[in-house]
Formats: C-alpha cells, structure tokens, sequence
C-alpha cells in the first residue's frame, strides 16, 4: 500500500471493486487452479496473474498511465486476456477494435478515442501501420509472438524481466475500463463508455442467470474484441475461477476437441455457429457428452435446431442472452426450462436489469403490444464517447433505449421483433426480418442455405443469405408459395 494515501483512499481502495481485483481474488483462493488453456498450454490464476503484473510494468515503463486509451487488435490468444487485465490494473481505457474492419474504419476509431498505444498481433500491425500514420502513438507493442519488426515492441521479450508484483494504481470503481465501439447501422461506429462497475455488475448477473459455477470449463471460440464473448463469458469466468479454453477461430473440429479431449462443459453460439456445427459431419461421431451449459444470442434459435440439438446433446441445456453493447451487454435471459414453454422468447430482464416496453412518447404499452425495449440497470454505459446529442437520446426519459422493438407476454417474457431500423414495409404492414428468416428455414427446401455473419449486440446477426439456391430459384417454387401462405399473414405475405 502507498503510505503517501490520504485515508479516504485507503478505505477507498480496501473497498475497490474493479476488473484486476477480481483476477487477484480470484488467484488468491485457487492459486494452482487452471485459469487459461492456449494452444495446448496451460495456465494456473497464479501464473495468469504474474504475466498480467509483469505486462503492467512494462506499460509503466514505456509510460503509460491512468486514464490513457489504449487499442488492442488481434484474434484471441493469451495475451488478448493478458492485455485486458494488464489495463485494468494501470487505470488504461481499453478499445478492442474488430479486425474485421477496413483501414478507413480502423483509422477512424483510433483517432475518434484518441489511442495513444496500440497492441497487436503480427497479422494486423500493417493495418494499423497503415491506420496510425496520422496519429501520435507512443508505443506499439506485439503480442503472443517473439519476432521483430519494425517500429514495434515485442512484449513478451520486454516483460521477461519484469516484476511479477501487483501495480497499486489509483484506480476507482466507477473509471472508465473499456470503449467497446458498436458496428450498429449507424454511418459512423459510436464508442460505448464502459465503466468497471458495469462490467462487474453485469458479470453478476450472467453468473446468476447462466447458472455458472468455479467447476466449469468453458470454450472462447468467438472473438473476444466482441463484447458477448469478453464480457458475458471470460470475464465471468475468471471472476469465479472457471478454466477458459481460448481457440483463435470457431472452428468445428476445434471445438469438438475442447469438449472431446479438454473437457469442455461450456459453450457461447450464435444460432448460425450452432447450425454449421450441427449439420458438421463429425457432430454425431464425435463424444460430447461432457457439454452441460449451451448459450446462444444474437437472435431466436430456430425451433426445429433447437429440438435437434436438444436431442443430440442429451447431457447439455441452452440459454437464450439477449443485450447490447451499451449495457454491458447482458439484458435479459431464457432459461433452460423455459425453451420449448417459450420457444422464440428472449426471456425476462436478469438479475440485475429493470426491462420494460415504451411507445413514441415513453409511456410504456400493455403486455402484448410492440414498442421499443428500453431498460435502466447498473449494467448501462456511462455514455456515447464524446457524443452528448446520441447520449441524451439515448437515455430520453430516464431509461436507456435499446433500439429494438419488441413485446412482453402476460407473465413478462420478452419477445423481439426486430431493430426498428430493419422493420420491412410492404404494401403498408410492417414485417420483421426475423419472421421472413423462420419461414424459409422451416421450408425444406432452404434447410441448408448458408447465413452471413456481421458482429452485433450479442454475439452475430445472422443475416439471411441463401446459397444452396438463389432466392428467386426458391420463390418460383409452388411449395414456396404455399408454405408461406399457410405460414405468415396474407396481409405478409404477396405472391406474383
């Protein structure tokens, strides 16, 4: 402790309650506990814990501070998790940044947060290269790699000597930890300030409504630059002491093999994942009976998967997540029990969350009818990045509106029905996209068409894209036409 603290800090960080305490607990109680599983490697919380604490002091040492933002872009690996925390405990913002994105759209983020430090693996320093040429950036570091190049650091050389001792920041609950910026339907991606007290009251209620427990081994196979996979499942996870096995790609065969041969009881989809995996020809020879908690987002399960999946896993139980980023992202939860009672439904808001459903004027509507999904929770973010005007819409009327529309039934299960961007107006009626995608899967004759994937609220939003046949070869199918006539509203439904 800094004997130069006045009293109010040292109560102040007795009582601290931010991202790194949870990783010192948590290496505390389970020291020898596997934390991390990485190409093959294994990692205890105490191992985990001095590689954060040496990576720390490194970033001190290249002079890094409190408050600094600091951008990270890379697939997941050890040092993805490693850099968080590392962070977390110097009082830096981190700003995961999607490698998917263009050089334009990269450059844009770093200049809109004002990064000053960039982390990245091998494969994308040219993009940010290329992306930070007009920016003053005081370090850039490499991670998971000890090769060179030029006008970077390579950490894992640069830590080997130093110590492995916890930095004693001046860091607060209420700091600012992370800028998680949203792909949205916006022109422009807005940066979501997110606070260590959201994170962890968020991790919160994901550990009461995913039923998670210390003893779970759970597989990290969608991006962690994502906040469903960072924040809804590692962070949780090493904040209870489970082991991660963390895979670079969601990559069948590789995924079979964390349950097959690492055990592997957890597992986050989205519904387009959970497909491919299904229809994967080794699904059925595979042993995954060791597979438990099954967790999907992003949208409704497709109720013909589920029954299958329900089925062919007999030992595991699925849960439905629904969020966005600006609350960190958790919202409300299905529950296993409640899949097939309420198949199609998001749940009810988790533990943590108060959900409710609002007209134009944010007089909230009675069950049954469709507004907007608004909520108020600690979860929330403190604000749009440098965007008053999106902010205090945002937060009209003293809730945080989502921009999803959606409905609740008489006993309070969330419904959704679409953004209120992609409503589709035909011929006057409004129908959801949702409704479009459920019809054609349950036709026979789209049951193998492929689903685009593009980083959403939780997880990926399938967008449908058909590819076994075209959609028009579809279309002029009679069976087509039938089907959905039977299936959707005429006033829905045209045929020409």
């Amino acid at each position: 402790m800094n004997p130069t603290m006045s009293i109010d800090q040292t109560v102040q960080r007795v009582r601290r309650q931010t991202l790194i305490d949870l990783l010192q607990r948590t290496r505390r109680r389970m020291p020898e506990k596997v934390a991390i599983i990485y190409e093959g490697e294994e990692y205890t919380y105490e191992q985990l814990t001095y590689l954060v604490n040496q990576t720390a002091h490194t970033f001190i040492a290249g002079g890094m501070k409190r408050g600094d933002r600091v951008a990270i872009m890379s697939k997941n690996s050890l040092d993805f998790v490693v850099g968080q925390y590392a962070l977390a405990s110097i009082g830096a913002v981190m700003v995961p940044i999607n490698y998917m994105l263009t050089v334009t759209d990269v450059r844009y983020i770093l200049q809109h947060a004002k990064v000053n430090t960039v982390l990245s693996s091998t494969e994308y320093a040219p993009v940010l290269d290329v992306a930070s040429a007009e920016i003053t950036v005081a370090n850039r570091y490499l991670l998971d790699t000890e090769t060179e190049r030029d006008g970077w650091l390579t950490l894992d050389q640069l830590r080997k000597d130093q110590p492995s001792t916890l930095v004693e920041a001046l860091i607060e609950d209420d700091d600012l930890a992370q800028v998680l910026y949203t792909s949205g339907t916006e022109s422009r991606p807005k940066g979501v300030m997110l606070t260590h007290k959201s994170l962890i009251s968020e991790y919160v209620s994901v550990i009461v409504e995913g039923k998670m427990e210390p003893r779970d081994v759970m597989i990290h196979a969608l991006p962690l630059y994502h906040c469903a996979q960072l924040h809804v499942f590692l962070g949780p996870s090493i904040y209870l002491g489970s082991t991660n096995i963390i895979l670079g790609a969601p990559k069948p065969e590789a995924i079979f093999d964390a349950i097959e041969k690492g055990g592997a009881t957890q597992l986050f989809c989205p519904p387009t994942v959970w497909i491919a995996l299904l229809r994967h020809p080794e699904f059925a020879s595979r042993d995954l009976v060791a597979l438990e908690k099954c967790y999907y987002g992003a949208a409704s399960m497709p109720r013909e998967v589920l029954k299958e999946l329900s089925n062919r896993l007999p030992n595991a139980r699925f849960w439905n997540f629904y969020g966005q980023t600006e609350v960190a992202p958790l919202a409300t939860a299905l529950q296993p029990e409640d899949q097939l009672k309420k198949l199609g439904s998001a749940g009810v808001a988790s533990l943590n969350v108060d959900t409710r459903i609002v007209d134009e004027n944010d007089e909230e509507v009675p069950r049954g009818e469709v507004g907007e999904i608004v909520h108020r929770t600690p979860h929330a973010m403190t604000g749009y990045l440098d965007d008053p005007e999106k902010t205090a819409e945002a937060f009209k009327g003293g809730w945080f509106h989502s921009g999803d529309l959606g409905f609740m039934d008489e006993e309070g299960y969330l419904t959704i029905v679409d953004r209120k961007k992609d409503m589709i107006n035909t011929g006057g009626v409004n129908v959801s996209s949702r409704e479009v995608e459920e019809t054609l899967y349950e036709l026979e004759a789209s049951r193998k068409s492929l689903l685009s994937e593009h980083p959403t609220r939780i997880g990926l939003k399938p967008l449908l894209h058909l590819s076994s046949l075209s959609l028009n070869q579809i279309c002029k199918k009679k069976q087509f036409h039938s089907f959905a006539e039977s299936d959707c509203p005429s006033s829905k439904f045209q045929s020409k």
